[in-house]
């Protein structure tokens, strides 16, 4: 439980998982939304699949990372990004792109 407090304690890490939240995206795809460098992000990430927040899949040469959807702590945090005037607009866009991924393959 002190490995999902200490994730959940940056606001970095939050909004990855706020991202997170309807698609699966590769380290550089969360990258590119912050402005911080990819091993500052790696690092986030590493966090949280300690944590058992997120969970990586390697496929080819991307790392796919993807929320635990049974974590009661990311239930939890869901729940409260609803609210969370910070976390509302990622979340949005969480579901764009996988809109689009839908679409593309379609």
């Amino acid at each position: 439980m002190q490995r999902v407090f200490e994730a959940l304690s940056s606001p970095v890490r939050r909004k990855i998982l706020a991202y997170l939240t309807h698609a699966e995206m590769t380290a550089g795809e969360i990258a590119a939304k912050f402005e911080i460098s990819k091993p500052a992000v790696s690092q986030h990430l590493s966090v949280l699949e300690t944590a058992g927040l997120v969970q990586s899949e390697k496929r080819g040469q991307f790392v796919h990372y993807s929320l635990v959807r049974d974590h009661l702590a990311n239930t939890l945090n869901s729940y409260v990004q609803e609210v969370c005037p910070v976390s509302r607009p990622l979340k949005q866009d969480s579901a764009e792109v996988a809109r689009a991924r839908r679409d593309a393959e379609t």
